[in-house]
């Protein structure tokens, strides 16, 4: 019994540490902030809004061009890479030295498990929005991928 009571608050705390990949990939990524996302886009973009307006929402477009009345269109070309890579490991090697060689370094000499994996997806967003001759919006349109 009083090995019990020693032993197992070592094995919780090596058990905590032991993460799936998808728990690493999100301590890591960060889905918060500024960015531009097709829900700012349908919440934020309206037609009839200023330039100026567009800029607070999106900031500076990567693209701008004109057409042959001189009206302006906007392109946001957005491309993102996620990449994510987790190894685990755990055992019970450390503990049974810690123990000695008794009955339990008899029973599990040096118990380990590793697992590893990796992830990359690409996520892209294009928003075209096209402006009057009085730098409103006329129109805007966007699409969006994700693989």
């Amino acid at each position: 019994m009083k090995l019990f009571v020693i032993l197992s608050p070592l094995v919780l705390v090596m058990l905590a540490g032991c993460q799936t990949a998808a728990q690493h990939r999100s301590a890591v990524q960060n889905e918060e902030g500024d960015r531009v996302t097709v829900g700012k886009v349908q919440r934020e973009i309206r037609v009839g809004m200023s330039s100026a307006d567009v800029i607070q929402v999106l900031g500076s477009p990567n693209i701008v061009s004109s057409d042959d009345q001189r009206r302006e269109s906007w392109i946001y070309d957005k491309v993102a890479t996620d990449k994510a890579y987790s190894t685990s490991s755990g055992g019970i090697s450390a503990l049974i030295l810690g123990v000695g060689a008794g009955v339990l370094g008899q029973l599990a000499p040096g118990v380990t498990n590793s697992a590893g994996a990796s992830s990359t997806s690409q996520r892209t967003l294009t928003i075209i929005i096209k402006f009057d001759s009085n730098a409103t919006v006329r129109d805007f349109a966007y699409h969006a991928s994700k693989f």
